[in-house]
């Protein structure tokens, strides 16, 4: 079965389960208009559209929390969701970060953390982002997934991209 939320520690990065008291520093971290600006759901930055993302993400059971180990600062939250046993997969997903750490570093690490993690359950994973993302489309297509289909996002009247990344094109840890 699959841990949806595990601990998960790297040099820069530890990743862990999304308590309630996250709010106030998670909140902060997304109050910032600019990190929602290729994304479709831009209200995330207000305090009322922040909240509906918060309970979604406490509700998932799959959010996990990052935060600078350097600094000991809350910097943004990932999302392992729709595991599929019998296509033998997971999404990863609903993934933001501070501005303060963007630039590939700490996306990189706490990406190859969950790639990690997964794929010692599942043989691939999936990246919904939508298609006008292009910041992040390019950070997944560095990782070497790729489009592999798309779908309209209902509620939100978006297209979606999906990428998959299996086991055996993924280059972290888990896959040599």
């Amino acid at each position: 079965m699959f841990e949806f939320q595990p601990e998960l520690i790297g040099q820069i990065i530890q990743l862990r389960p999304l308590r309630p008291a996250d709010f106030d520093s998670l909140c902060q971290v997304a109050s910032d208009p600019l990190i929602w600006d290729q994304h479709p759901d831009k209200s995330r930055s207000t305090m009322a559209g922040f909240r509906t993302f918060f309970a979604n993400a406490l509700e998932s059971g799959g959010t996990l929390v990052a935060v600078d180990r350097r600094q000991r600062l809350t910097i943004g939250c990932s999302r392992f969701h729709a595991y599929r046993e019998p296509q033998n997969d997971v999404i990863v997903g609903y993934t933001f970060l501070a501005r303060s750490h963007w630039g590939g570093t700490y996306n990189a690490e706490m990406k190859r953390l969950m790639l990690d993690h997964a794929f010692g359950f599942v043989e691939n994973v999936r990246f919904l982002i939508a298609e006008q993302n292009l910041r992040s489309r390019r950070a997944i297509e560095k990782l070497g997934a790729v489009c592999i289909d798309s779908e309209v996002h209902q509620e939100l009247r978006i297209v979606h991209l999906v990428y998959q990344l299996g086991r055996a094109q993924y280059l972290g840890p888990q896959s040599k």
